[in-house]
């Protein structure tokens, strides 16, 4: 499931090829296209040059002279390149042909796709509703959005209104090494809890975007939580699953007492 750290990794993907000629634009299946058309997409496109792509949590935001193309990877997303006559790949979505091959957009379960905005205006309206990049925001504002905040803390890390960017894997890990249960209520949290998950939420983040994804090191939560029964790699104690508003939640019952 792309994070923050994956689609970083597709905003370099895209970087690499700024300023290099949209030859062609190709929807396989506009299935993945909201907003806009097939034949939309390819004239506002066609002709026109990437500018300095940008990310803001899980969206990748594509410049194009004018236009701008908004990319959001939903679960089974992502974004390659290609050499030219490299055979697609059957969940290929939509192909920008550039002079030395082809980006591609490549979506299994096209839960959502990509937007087209005339212009940066148009572009910022639609993802006015997300809260700060959780690369990005201070140490005193991530305090303040979790105060005051209801409900578990596994809910209120993967709110995207509150803070954008993280997901499931990145919320346990951060838990996991705050020491903090994701079933702690928010509003019991106090200040050295919040510095602890903010300094948690730093080093996964750095160590996350280095990689272009949440590793599943032998050392990480990430690396254990799929086992059957998977030891924490801290203590070593059984790792607890629950679900938690719909999504699969890990943590040691150890090491993040309630």
């Amino acid at each position: 499931m792309p994070e923050l750290p994956d689609v970083e990794g597709f905003r370099r993907v895209l970087a690499e090829h700024t300023g290099e000629p949209i030859m062609a634009v190709r929807v396989r299946d506009a299935g993945v296209l909201r907003g806009t058309s097939a034949r939309r997409l390819g004239a506002a496109l066609r002709g026109h040059r990437f500018e300095e792509p940008r990310r803001h949590g899980k969206w990748l935001l594509a410049p194009a002279g004018g236009p701008v193309l908004m990319l959001h990877f939903g679960m089974t997303g992502s974004l390659s390149w290609h050499s030219p006559g490299e055979p697609w790949h059957r969940h290929d979505r939509v192909v920008w042909r550039l002079p030395g091959g082809e980006l591609r957009y490549r979506d299994m379960r096209k839960l959502q796709g990509l937007r087209l905005a005339a212009d940066e205006e148009q572009a910022g309206r639609v993802i006015a509703g997300l809260g700060p990049d959780a690369l990005e925001v201070s140490r005193r504002r991530f305090g303040e959005l979790l105060s005051g905040r209801r409900g578990r803390l596994k809910p209120a890390l993967i709110d995207q209104s509150l803070l954008a960017g993280l997901g499931n894997l990145l919320a346990d890990e951060i838990c996991w090494r705050a020491r903090i249960s994701p079933l702690r209520a928010v509003r019991d949290l106090d200040e050295d809890d919040v510095a602890a998950l903010y300094r948690s939420m730093r080093t996964v983040l750095r160590a996350s975007v280095k990689a272009e994804r949440v590793p599943p090191r032998g050392t990480w939560l990430t690396g254990a939580r799929d086992e059957p029964d998977g030891p924490c790699p801290r203590c070593g104690t059984p790792l607890s699953t629950r679900r938690v508003s719909g999504r699969t939640t890990v943590w040691c019952r150890m090491c993040q007492p309630r």
